[in-house]
């Protein structure tokens, strides 16, 4: 089998705005802090979804979302074309120890990576949570919103209990002083059993980290991820130190398996991240890395796909322990763009389909309706 062509497509829905992120002052701090809020870009036209298609000989072909643009993938034609796409670790290490010579981004050929997981499952005729091995049949939910008053938690808690969802991680950015009560009246309101998780996005001082985390401690929360800059090592170093909880550190520097994979080894980080987006082959090695440190690697957000990568993903990685999302997890987004079979949450789970490859399944009239542009 050889690969033959390399498409990318661009596909517009005119009834969404494009959205930009707006910067915003964090008020209430002593200290200049940021956050964003998104805004309708006034000349962006209708919102965008990429896709990249990997097609072979044998007339098989790979399908994935992506973010790779026009130049990327041109780069990909130059450095695989007539390549045997089931060749996934000699590409893998190619493309990855080339990157340096590319002068691309650690990570940059990652949905390349995923069609080429589609290929082979398709090949094999197996789903691919199949190809690799699956350790569970479903995978587990944590619901995730944006920075929000205590009501706002609370309804979107019992929101996601509606869909059986018993797991809940904040995103905060009002600086650890304002957290600490927060945290402490939504654990007495929820009780012991449910899962709480914080993610302050770089909001905390070194020293607010410290504080919150003990309290974090106290109320029985899952972990603590990216309270300050992932770039300040030797910060996060003594936090870990400081703290039982586990911390989490690499969510800015997931794209690069070698950074990350060396925060753990240097005590910068409890627990690694990961997003597919960066590579199926890539999440693995960063997950059996992980396991040899008796620790978990967690996916972020929905991954490729619109959550089906992750889904398998999640039903494959032993050391793993939820599938990240916000109320899109509870609607269909995906079947805009031609995607008939998005994975919805069940009984506080979601579950990989069981075709093979990724089990995608196309109204290729409807994708095609709403490609703009093919390169």
């Amino acid at each position: 089998m050889k690969i033959t062509a390399i498409r990318l497509f661009i596909l517009e829905d005119p009834d969404q705005p494009q959205y930009y992120h707006e910067l915003r002052r964090v008020p209430g701090l002593r200290r200049i802090q940021y956050t964003h809020g998104s805004k309708s870009h006034p000349r962006a036209g209708g919102l965008h979804q990429h896709f990249i298609r990997v097609e072979t000989d044998e007339d098989i072909e790979g399908t994935c979302t992506t973010t790779m643009d026009r130049e990327q993938v041109e780069i990909l034609r130059t450095q695989v074309l007539g390549k045997n796409p089931l060749n996934r670790e000699e590409l893998f290490q190619m493309l990855h120890k080339g990157t340096r010579w590319l002068y691309q981004k650690p990570g940059w050929f990652g949905d390349f990576d995923n069609c080429l997981w589609d290929i082979a499952g398709k090949k094999a005729g197996l789903p691919v949570y199949a190809l690799i091995g699956r350790v569970r049949d479903r995978f587990p939910v944590y619901l995730t919103g944006g920075d929000s008053d205590l009501g706002t938690y609370l309804q979107m808690i019992e929101d996601g209990r509606a869909y059986g969802v018993n797991a809940y991680k904040f995103h905060t950015y009002k600086g650890g002083k304002a957290d600490i009560p927060i945290f402490r009246e939504v654990r007495r309101i929820v009780g012991p059993d449910y899962l709480l998780l914080n993610d302050p996005v770089c909001s905390y001082t070194l020293q607010e980290a410290i504080e919150v985390g003990r309290v974090m401690e106290e109320l029985d929360f899952v972990w603590l991820e990216e309270p300050m800059h992932e770039q300040k090592e030797h910060q996060y170093r003594e936090l870990c130190q400081a703290l039982t909880i586990p911390v989490m550190g690499n969510e800015t520097l997931m794209h690069d398996l070698g950074i990350s994979t060396q925060r753990l080894i240097s005590g910068a980080t409890d627990l690694l991240r990961a997003n597919a987006r960066f590579g199926t082959t890539q999440v693995l090695k960063m997950a059996h890395f992980a396991e040899m440190y008796d620790t978990n690697i967690e996916l972020n957000a929905e991954g490729g796909l619109f959550g089906l990568v992750h889904a398998h993903l999640g039903c494959c990685i032993d050391n793993t322990g939820f599938y990240e999302t916000g109320t899109r997890g509870f609607v269909d987004t995906a079947s805009t763009w031609g995607m008939a079979n998005k994975p919805l949450i069940t009984d506080g789970h979601i579950v990989p389909p069981d075709g093979p490859g990724w089990g995608t399944e196309w109204n290729s009239e409807r994708f095609e309706a709403m490609t703009v542009a093919e390169y």
